[in-house]
């Protein structure tokens, strides 16, 4: 299984068909893997070898797709990097897996000369935007114009494909290793999912690239032989008029997206009505969202994935019959995770890995060709998660008589905020480092619109005093804007159990009162 099959098999097939649509660059699929040999070439001449990584930092483009295919068809390693986080985030990962080539666009070209500050690891810096190239960096364009296309290197299995960054429970980002097999195979397990032709789709990638589930999705409509149509960020208005003038009929958005999508005048003012596939995961959804997306995308499928990084990334999916109004909606399955994914193992374990009765609350176990090989320089924390050959989630859930999984809540202590992932130690080694504060606590509270919001509970120092907006302008040189606390409270002290341990369910309780608490 090595990646770049994608590009062959579209080249032999389907040479005119279009693969990549950006603003007005539209290229085919034979030349889109001439270019992607072309920029392997120039990687290689630039002195990537293999098994180096690679990364980018980037807005959505043409070049994001062209540069994993590229970074394979090398031999190397991809380090899509998180275009949320702070400098400091972005060059730990950088620094962490001696990342020495980086492309980067216009967007994040002020950022360069911190960022080269605090990465000395960083030795070829490619500027893949399209304005005038800053003295000293490549220019995309250019090498791929004047390099020879490179002979492939054709890594497959269980060779290394990519260091994916998540956020760490220690409060330093992991990076997890994912194989090719595992790439691949989540392509696989998507296209079956869909159960339809994949290779008609025109598939929109608006949500961030550099997040793994739309590399995974990205890699099912490659596998296929889709069209690919990438706009730099989410919008509503960019998304809608994009769907009626390229026809799109495949996207992957997360919940948050999708309510501001149909809530938008930008759904009633173009016509969505061609779009058949969308895929959400990361938060979870209500059902009258669910509701206004159907009333005006009448032919949409909803798929519904569940899954992390580890396992590249999905582990379960409910399909579209469970989201449709009456006897779909009737089963009352939508508010689960649905059933683990056609790659994939799950059982629902107790503390001491025995596997527990249905409907029990327990830890999801799974295992599956998706899973990482592990994280990146951290033994300790690999083998704390893979145990037995299964990986460990650190999600609580139970699973029904008829095997779908419902998240019951987080054993790690995670928030998720608009589909990012927000570990709490990040937030709170950030908070505890402003001279004011004492001890914190951060926690999740819901919010209507993002699903959770993160929420500081803080201790002060006596005869000293913080407001939030000082406690934000501190955190926002540390740790990235959506890990930055929306709201804060200070109290007397933290509730502790008898072991001294914070009861974080105290805190967070008056938030939740008669709210079903569930991960998407």
């Amino acid at each position: 299984m090595y990646l770049t099959q994608s590009l062959h098999r579209g080249t032999r097939a389907h040479p005119n068909k279009l693969a990549t649509i950006f603003g007005a660059r539209r290229n085919d699929y034979a030349t889109v893997t001439d270019r992607v040999a072309r920029l392997a070439g120039a990687l290689r001449a630039q002195g990537v070898a293999t098994g180096d990584r690679v990364g980018i930092l980037a807005l959505n483009s043409d070049r994001y797709f062209e540069y994993f295919y590229a970074t394979w068809w090398a031999g190397a390693v991809v380090n899509p990097c998180n275009t949320r986080w702070s400098v400091a985030e972005i060059a730990y990962s950088l620094q962490d897996c001696d990342t020495r080539v980086l492309l980067i666009d216009d967007s994040f070209l002020p950022k360069l000369p911190e960022l080269r500050a605090q990465a000395s690891c960083l030795r070829v810096v490619i500027h893949c935007g399209d304005e005038p190239t800053t003295e000293g960096l490549l220019r995309y364009d250019d090498l791929v114009a004047r390099s020879a296309p490179a002979e492939e290197q054709l890594r497959a299995g269980e060779d290394l494909a990519g260091i994916f960054y998540t956020g760490g429970t220690t409060g330093f980002p992991k990076g997890v290793m994912l194989p090719h097999r595992a790439l691949y195979a989540n392509a696989l397990a998507l296209c079956s999912a869909y159960g339809g032709d994949m290779g008609q789709m025109v598939g929109l990638h608006a949500a961030p690239m550099f997040h793994l589930a739309d590399g995974m999705y990205l890699q099912a409509l490659a596998f296929a032989g889709a069209t690919h149509v990438m706009l730099p960020a989410f919008t509503p208005d960019a998304v809608a008029a994009a769907i009626e003038r390229e026809k799109i009929t495949a996207a992957l958005l997360v919940p948050t997206m999708i309510q501001m999508l149909v809530d938008s005048p930008a759904a009633k003012a173009h016509d969505l009505s061609g779009l058949k596939l969308l895929m959400y995961g990361g938060s979870p959804i209500s059902e009258a969202v669910i509701d206004r997306a159907l009333a005006v995308m009448p032919r949409l499928n909803m798929l519904q994935a569940y899954g992390m990084t580890e396992m590249a990334p999905v582990v379960t999916i409910l399909p579209a019959e469970y989201h449709t109004p009456g006897e779909g909606r009737a089963r009352g399955k939508v508010r689960s995770a649905g059933k683990p994914c056609s790659i994939c193992d799950a059982k629902i374990i107790d503390e001491d890995g025995v596997e527990v009765p249905r409907g029990t609350v327990g830890e999801i176990a799974v295992r599956g060709p998706g899973m990482m090989l592990g994280y990146w320089k951290k033994a300790a924390e690999t083998e704390k998660a893979i145990r037995g050959g299964w990986y460990h989630t650190g999600d609580g859930a139970y699973m029904d008589a008829d095997g779908f999984i419902f998240i019951a809540d987080r054993l790690k202590d995670m928030i998720v905020t608009g589909g990012e992932n927000v570990y709490s130690v990040e937030v709170e080694n950030a908070v505890a480092q402003h001279p004011a504060v004492l001890q914190c606590a951060v926690i999740a509270i819901p919010d209507d619109r993002w699903g959770e919001l993160v929420h500081a509970c803080v201790v002060l120092r006596p005869g000293v005093s913080v407001s939030l907006e000082e406690l934000q302008g501190h955190c926002k040189v540390r740790i990235a804007n959506y890990k930055i606390p929306r709201s804060m409270q200070v109290i007397d002290g933290l509730p502790m159990s008898g072991a001294g341990k914070i009861l974080k369910n105290k805190l967070r309780e008056p938030f939740w009162a008669g709210r079903e608490r569930r991960v998407g």
